[in-house]
């Protein structure tokens, strides 16, 4: 095989990287999370992740003001740590603005490199003003100096599940991105966007809302929780397949602590989520795809559909979606996910930043 036929994480590919090369990099900045990929010295990828937040704070020597983010700024500044994509994309100049300042001091922490090709992911969302103001962010950073280019997050995210190149994009396919803000389907026939939908009232932020909701219901109202603990139960605790009842403690406004179980909370807001996730696809996006491209339909439905985002991440949801969503339309349909869910939107975008490279 030449240089020139190297494919992503090859040895030719990967040494022409590391000798000063255009290094292809994949970006998401997600509305809770941001994800960065891009090759490392041994022919993997390297990921980087953070909480997209940040918190600023005055020296106290020098009265410089100073940027903390990710898990640090939401750990050390709860009361004003700032999330700038709550709504999947930056609403307004002020949110662009700090979203650049968020992006590049990851992008500084971390040595990504400016001599770079970038490919980022972004949302399928009705949103102009949103999306320019996500371009601005990405094109106005340090990096992408040879090239930026923008692809659908949910073909980012479907490029992991069916292998370890680029298949993705010669076949037909419906992809399902389960995400914080919004619950996202697309058609895929070979690379080309069809029949995208979008609703936000199916999303994990919402379930994060629902947990809590529950957890002060299950507990007598003895116990409150916020946001973002919810989220972390979720995450640790939710198991389509082997969930198990856990413990946690608070402390009491008056003093000594308070311990409690949770049994339900978790999973009935995920089960709710899925039936309502199930529910959308099944009688919104489908027929309409079936409406406006039978054929298209009918191709994609003999291939597993491909569960993208944040939510794809619990155990067995997989499963249980194509249980689900198979009852509803009474037909056998398969589901798939890529490994890490989380992380594929940028892995694919990675991989796609990689052939740009190599054939730029």
């Amino acid at each position: 095989m030449s240089d020139d036929d190297a494919e992503p994480g090859d040895d030719a590919a990967t040494e022409s990287w590391t000798d000063g090369g255009t290094v292809p990099v994949g970006v998401k900045l997600g509305s809770t999370r941001t994800v960065i990929a891009l090759p490392d010295e041994d022919g993997g990828n390297r990921i980087v992740k953070s909480l997209t937040c940040m918190a600023t704070y005055e020296d106290a020597l020098t009265g410089e003001e100073k940027i903390l983010y990710g898990e640090e700024a939401a750990r050390e500044y709860p009361d004003r740590v700032q999330y700038m994509l709550r709504s999947g994309l930056p609403e307004d100049a002020d949110r662009a603005e700090m979203t650049k300042t968020f992006f590049e001091a990851i992008i500084e922490a971390n040595d990504i490199p400016e001599d770079s090709g970038v490919v980022y992911a972004i949302p399928t969302i009705d949103n102009p003003a949103g999306l320019e103001n996500l371009r601005s962010v990405i094109e106005e950073s340090s990096i992408g100096q040879e090239l930026v280019e923008s692809y659908p997050e949910s073909l980012c995210g479907s490029i992991p599940a069916f292998g370890d190149d680029l298949e993705a994009i010669d076949e037909i396919f419906v992809a399902v991105n389960m995400g914080s803000t919004n619950l996202e389907a697309s058609a895929y026939r070979r690379g080309e966007q069809l029949a995208p939908f979008t609703t936000g009232a199916v999303t994990g932020n919402e379930v994060d809302r629902m947990i809590a909701n529950y957890v002060e219901e299950e507990t007598q109202g003895r116990v409150n929780i916020d946001t973002q603990t919810a989220r972390e139960y979720k995450e640790e605790h939710a198991d389509f397949v082997d969930f198990e009842p856990f413990t946690d403690i608070i402390q009491q406004p008056g003093g000594g602590s308070h311990e409690f179980t949770i049994e339900r909370s978790v999973m009935d807001a995920v089960n709710e989520y899925l039936d309502e996730a199930v529910d959308e696809l099944a009688n919104t996006f489908l027929p309409e795809l079936g409406n406006d491209h039978m054929k298209v339909y009918q191709l994609a439905l003999d291939q597993p559909i491909v569960l993208t985002g944040g939510m794809a991440c619990i155990p067995g949801i997989v499963e249980e979606f194509e249980e689900r969503l198979s009852e509803e339309l009474d037909r056998e349909v398969e589901a798939t996910a890529a490994d890490e869910p989380a992380d594929a939107a940028t892995v694919g975008a990675q991989r796609i930043a990689a052939r740009l490279v190599e054939n730029s």
